[in-house]
């Protein structure tokens, strides 16, 4: 535990918190990566990008580098972290020079206009933090007049003293230029989340025009830049491939698979430990090892940490809170749609194989973007895991592209099972025509139809075997593709786990003319499909569970055992 986590009130939880003096300020707990600045600096490079998943720390450690080095800066903010150890580096470069820090994450818009307005205002609000270069001894009436430019974001304002096209391309390094000769120092640049804005052109289909801005911008503030002394950037993809940082030979790349820096983005097992024995809930290590451990970074396995505060937040509230997803529900899940949109039977297969637990082998290209996505269905593998969706390492000393990739934990697995329910039913809905057949065989009693098309089924879908599935929940998987094939049937009464008698069934089904239907699914985790079904049809009539489908005057019941094991079924009728 840091000094900063000493004490006996309980600090707040920072559960959204991305700027660095408000862990000082409002008093939360802070996982110390402070050490990330030596690493920085002893590690030179005049350009640096960090590429990691999002939620995993990006921007605090961007506001951490901000606090550190601007002039005026408050060292109280660093008593107690470990950084402040190193009183002869602390001395050297803390509080020392001009820093410019921007965040990209808002640039969006329906149509490149709008993003570009967008990023002008970013680069305004970030320039206006410097009005005191108005009244600068330093600076002439022609310098003096560039900074209002800056300033002045309205385009109805004069065209003189507007932001130009011309001028956002030229912000940043003029911006560098008027600190540098304020100072007498030259700047450092924090530039976080630099591909945002491209992942939302590509989006919204003005990609080409947002490549063309963003590789001006940062060329022109990374390349021709008299007056930068380092710049840091952070995104989730790398994106060289579309020449953002052409003739830029200073930048070094660190991405997920590199071991230097593995440690300062995320929660490593040391953090968790810590933080949880702060607040008491070291019992509940297990599940959240489970939920959101398993990301491998270079050489170290790494938790979310949007994940693991937001959930110790709630297990101090209410200690027996079952583990959600965090993560996966901050933003979209296309990547994953996508994926399965596209998917061919072998890939059908690989993920298959990732959720039940195993591992698959890809070429991993850590250089594309979101429009590669269309070039070729091996490329989503890439994004996924660059995006955080799978995790890997190295496996071919002699080729340092392979890579052996699987689903981190359980939230993802959680995200994958879900998202492939929801593409089956889509997929099968779209062909009325023979879903129709399937769920007509059911009160017809027609066993070998349902039974051959619901073989059928399991062999176009991905199945989740019993070893990957949680205690309680080895049918659910098989349970909800059925159901979702079974409520295609606008007029038939479809209950999921409803009380019918003395216990729950697994599907009660009503139709308009009064047939009755229970089904009741086991998962034969030996093979034995023929023993299982027999135990479904014992456990029907032990628990009644037709008598709430004769109290609503059900003239026919027909009762379902259906057992499944992989791609195996069987049904029996009673």
């Amino acid at each position: 535990m840091t000094e900063r986590s000493a004490g006996k009130v309980r600090k707040k939880l920072p559960i959204g918190i991305e700027n660095f003096e408000e862990f000082f300020s409002e008093d939360f707990y802070y996982a110390d990566k402070t050490l990330f600045i030596k690493e920085l600096l002893q590690n030179w490079g005049k350009v640096n990008l960090f590429t990691r998943p999002r939620r995993f720390g990006k921007s605090l450690n961007m506001s951490m580098l901000k606090c550190f080095f601007e002039t005026g800066t408050n060292p109280a903010l660093f008593d107690g972290l470990k950084i402040a150890q190193d009183k002869e580096l602390c001395e050297k470069y803390m509080g020392k020079f001009p820093v410019i820090s921007i965040s990209l994450k808002s640039v969006d818009g329906l149509n490149f206009k709008a993003a570009s307005d967008a990023l002008r205002t970013v680069i305004g609000n970030a320039s206006k933090r410097f009005r005191f270069l108005l009244e600068s001894p330093s600076l002439n009436e022609k310098d003096k007049t560039s900074y209002e430019r800056l300033i002045n974001v309205d385009s109805r304002s004069d065209a003189s003293y507007a932001m130009s096209d011309a001028t956002l391309i030229d912000s940043l390094n003029i911006l560098s230029q008027l600190l540098t000769q304020h100072y007498g120092r030259k700047v450092i640049l924090l530039i976080d989340e630099y591909d945002v804005p491209l992942d939302k052109a590509f989006l919204a289909g003005y990609y080409d025009e947002m490549v063309s801005l963003v590789r001006n911008l940062l060329g022109n503030a990374l390349k021709t830049n008299d007056s930068l002394y380092f710049a840091v950037l952070t995104g989730c993809l790398r994106v060289s491939k579309e020449s953002i940082f052409t003739g830029l030979n200073n930048l070094k790349v660190h991405t997920i698979s590199d071991a230097r820096y593995d440690e300062f983005f995320g929660f490593t097992n040391a953090d968790v430990d810590e933080m949880l024995a702060f607040y008491g809930l070291s019992p509940h290590k297990g599940v959240i090892r489970d939920w959101y451990d398993g990301y491998r970074f270079g050489d170290t396995d790494v938790y979310c940490p949007w994940d693991v505060i937001n959930y110790c937040d709630e297990l101090l509230a209410a200690p027996s809170t079952p583990p959600k997803n965090y993560w996966a529900n901050t933003s979209g899940n296309s990547l994953v749609c996508r994926l399965l949109e596209r998917a061919d039977q072998t890939t059908k297969d690989e993920v298959e194989e990732l959720l039940n637990g195993g591992k698959i082998t890809k070429r991993i290209s850590q250089e594309l973007t979101y429009r590669d996505i269309e070039d070729s269905l091996e490329n989503v593998w890439s994004v996924l895991y660059a995006t955080g969706y799978l995790t890997g390492r190295h496996v071919d000393q002699a080729d340092a592209d392979i890579f052996s990739l699987w689903i981190p934990n359980g939230e993802i697995h959680k995200l994958f099972y879900e998202l492939v329910k929801d593409w089956f039913r889509e997929v099968t809905h779209s062909d009325t025509e023979r879903i129709n057949r399937f769920c007509a065989a059911f009160p017809a009693g027609d066993v070998a139809t349902i039974q051959e098309m619901l073989g059928d089924y399991l062999w176009d879908s991905i199945s989740v075997r019993d070893t990957a599935v949680r205690r309680n929940m080895k049918e659910n998987f098989y349970h909800g593709m059925l159901l979702g094939l079974l409520q295609s049937q606008g007029r038939w009464l479809v209950k999921s786990n409803r009380e019918t008698g003395e216990g729950y069934s697994d599907i009660s089904i009503q139709t308009p003319d009064r047939i009755g239907m229970i089904i009741e699914l086991k998962y034969a985790a030996d093979g034995n499909l023929e023993k299982a079904c027999d135990e479904a049809l014992v456990q029907i009539e032990e628990k009644k569970y037709a008598e709430g489908l004769k109290r609503r005057g059900t003239k026919k019941i027909i009762k379902y055992g259906i057992a499944f094991y992989e791609k195996e079924c069987m049904v029996v009728m009673a």
